[in-house]
């Protein structure tokens, strides 16, 4: 099975058939995919300027949409570093309990559905890498009572998600899961007594 940078060096081929880029790029999410494939596909084409459904696109979007997804793979996986340092070295120290951090990241493997969105069609506007830069900067500090991405406190709790955990607070603004361990209790409280009110499109 062919890996995320071989799939990379089959996008950015010109002699290659432009059907077999496109399609290596749908592989990379495969690989890496922060908003869960379907999701991070749709904000590529978005941000790239091709359609979801656009099977001749222009090569240089698919370059510029593999681009963007790279520079995100990049921050995660520097994250990834560091976290599995930091575990080397709380197990040699003898913590061997993990704690609400290392649960989120079991269920992040390879960086798919690192900001889970389960509707596609919502999801942030701003870069990959920026909205993993938020996300990461929220994990490594105390937890608040908004969404690290885009900074809203509309956050609804939703069951049924098409990942794990298969509840959460989902955001109203951007569209993502958040990550339990940012969230203080009382703002996952206050997202669980609005479970009710239906997610609203940005």
């Amino acid at each position: 099975m062919a890996g995320f940078r071989s799939l990379a060096r089959q996008v950015r081929d010109p002699l290659s058939d432009l059907a077999l880029r496109r399609y290596s790029l749908r592989k990379c999410l495969e690989r890496f995919a922060p908003y869960g494939h379907r999701a991070t596909w749709d904000h590529l084409c978005s941000r790239a300027g091709f359609g979801p459904e656009d099977r001749s696109p222009d090569p240089a979007r698919l370059v510029a949409a593999l681009d963007e997804l790279e520079a995100a793979r990049a921050v995660w996986l520097a994250y990834e570093e560091g976290f599995a340092e930091r575990r080397r070295k709380e197990k040699h120290d003898g913590l061997r309990s993990p704690g609400s951090v290392d649960d989120w990241h079991r269920c992040t493997w390879g960086g798919c559905g690192v900001a889970w969105c389960d509707d596609p069609g919502v999801h942030p506007a701003a870069s990959l890498a920026e909205v993993l830069r938020r996300l990461i900067a929220a994990l490594e500090r105390e937890p608040g009572t908004v969404c690290p991405v885009c900074a809203q406190s509309d956050l609804v709790w939703t069951h049924g998600l098409a990942h794990e955990p298969s509840s959460g607070a989902v955001c109203t603004g951007c569209g993502i899961v958040v990550p339990a361990p940012v969230l203080t209790p009382a703002a996952m409280a206050r997202a669980r007594a609005r479970r009710e009110r239906p997610l609203v499109s940005a």
